[in-house]
C-alpha cells in the first residue's frame, strides 16, 4: 500500500486496482469522442462532462498527438458536456460545478 503526500504536507494512501484494463478502455472512448469525434455513450459523455468541468482534457488525451489545440480539445468536450445524453438536472448540477471551479480559481488568483 504506497503511501505519498499531497502538498508535502497532507497524506495520501493509493490502491492501485489489480486490473487497470476498465481504465484503458475509458481513455480510448474518451480519445474517440475528444480526439477523432465518435459518438460517445452515456457513461463516457458524463466522465468527459466531469473532466471538462475540472478542464483536465488534456490530461487525458494529448491534442498535440491527434493535430489539435488544446483550445479544440477543450471544445469538443464542451460539446458533449452540453449534448442531450443526460436529463437536465444532470446538466445543472455539472454548470454549478464549472461555475464553483471558476469561481475558486479567480478568488486564488485574486488573493
Amino acid at each position: 500500500m504506497p503511501s505519498d503526500t499531497i502538498l508535502g504536507v497532507f497524506p495520501v494512501r493509493r490502491w492501485p486496482a489489480q486490473d487497470a484494463s476498465h481504465k484503458a478502455e475509458l481513455r480510448l472512448l474518451i480519445t474517440g469522442a475528444l480526439a477523432q469525434q465518435a459518438t460517445p455513450d452515456v457513461r463516457t459523455a458524463a466522465v468527459i462532462a466531469l473532466v471538462h468541468a475540472l478542464r483536465c482534457e488534456h490530461k487525458i488525451v494529448d491534442p498535440r498527438r491527434y493535430g489539435l489545440t488544446r483550445r479544440q480539445l477543450r471544445a469538443r468536450a464542451e460539446e458533449i458536456a452540453k449534448g442531450d445524453w443526460a436529463p437536465e438536472a444532470v446538466h445543472e448540477v455539472i454548470s454549478g460545478v464549472i461555475a464553483a471551479v471558476a469561481a475558486a480559481r479567480a478568488a486564488a488568483a485574486s488573493g
